[in-house]
């Protein structure tokens, strides 16, 4: 199962490295040298030549992309890594987000809120966005407070939602 683990972002320098906007919590993993990565252009596989943290900041560079010129033709590309579909983060806190898409999201009352249609991943935390049975998006906040259970085994998620989080608007809103 291939996931995307990084958008490759602008070139830093002029020997080929690029900026990349993670998407794993497992970059030194993912980006270690020697990994292929699979672009979403016509690029295809890219192997990880070198990598450097700098100011909080994933650097790599790929091997055949030497120059900052080839470095700015990968800007804006989706890379994605080959993972076990078994596979799991060594936290048991932690979910790839392959794994909570399709989750059953209910209250801890037993209340039916809807699936779980992607994950929303921001600087500060996560959100799951889940689609209600009226097509509705409606975006939770992936915190122990509001989601105390992720039951994987039943595919499913307890929430309990502070007042006004979930409810459906009314015709006079």
């Amino acid at each position: 199962m291939r996931v995307v683990v990084g958008r490759i972002g602008k070139p830093h320098g002029l020997r080929g490295q690029v900026t990349v906007e993670l998407r794993t919590d497992e970059p030194d993993e993912r980006f270690a040298p020697g990994s292929v990565l699979y672009s979403d252009g016509p690029t295809g596989e890219l192997t990880v030549a070198e990598i450097h943290w700098h100011s909080g900041r994933l650097l790599l560079s790929f091997v055949g992309f030497e120059s900052r010129g080839a470095a700015e033709s990968l800007r804006g590309t989706i890379v994605e890594v080959e993972r076990d579909t078994d596979a799991k983060p060594a936290d048991p806190d932690e979910f790839y987000d392959s794994a909570l898409i399709g989750c059953i999201v209910e209250t801890i009352s037993g209340e039916s809120v809807g699936v779980v249609g992607d994950i929303v991943h921001l600087p500060s935390q996560e959100l799951l966005s889940v689609m209600t049975a009226t097509g509705r998006e409606v975006l939770i906040p992936f915190v122990s407070q509001i989601v105390p259970t992720v039951d994987m085994a039943n595919r499913r998620i307890l929430i309990d939602p502070p007042i006004g989080l979930i409810e459906e608007p009314s015709d006079e809103d």
